[in-house]
């Protein structure tokens, strides 16, 4: 998850709903752990390590039994810039689609203090025009009208499964 300090709040809270999903029996989403080789460690902290391998995405699990794969961004723009979601990242998304999971962004705003879930295919469509000269971003404006907002309800601060009912339908 691209987070900086910023989106360090964003990951709290998504770790939060994803407990309370499991705990409702909702759903079982996971954090996936990025992958380091530990060259030091004192106790539990580690001192010096590097990372061994590209992760994949920051969350995985399953829901209604379909798998369920995404990563997590926050960005301060008005805009999703592509420079902060990783060519590997995107890879995986649209494989994982074609393979009958469930793949999106859930994309922090933090500009405007909103939440948005994007679409894999969405995704995959603005990064193939950026590919072809054009803009290297998703603007906020696209954003509002073709992504889902993400909101607190159904006791949880993130429902983002709301919003994956409504892709799981659309697709049926």
């Amino acid at each position: 998850m691209y987070t900086g300090k910023r989106g360090q709040a964003f990951e709290i809270e998504l770790n939060y709903t994803n407990q309370l999903y499991k705990n409702k029996g909702r759903a079982l989403i996971n954090k996936r752990p990025t992958p380091v080789k530990v060259l030091k460690s004192k106790g539990t902290r580690v001192l010096s390590g590097f990372f061994e391998e590209k992760s994949t995405v920051d969350y995985d699990g399953v829901y209604q039994g379909r798998s369920i794969v995404f990563e997590a961004k926050s960005t301060n723009e008005k805009r999703l810039p592509f420079s902060i979601i990783q060519d590997h990242q995107v890879r995986y998304l649209d494989h994982a689609e074609k393979q009958g999971a469930v793949s999106f962004l859930i994309v922090e705003m933090s500009a405007v203090r909103e939440v948005y879930l994007i679409p894999n295919n969405m995704l995959q469509k603005y990064i193939k025009n950026a590919k072809e000269g054009g803009r290297k971003s998703i603007p906020m404006y696209d954003i509002e009208v073709y992504a889902f907002m993400v909101e607190s309800k159904n006791g949880v601060p993130l429902d983002y499964l709301s919003v994956v009912d409504s892709l799981i339908e659309s697709a049926a």
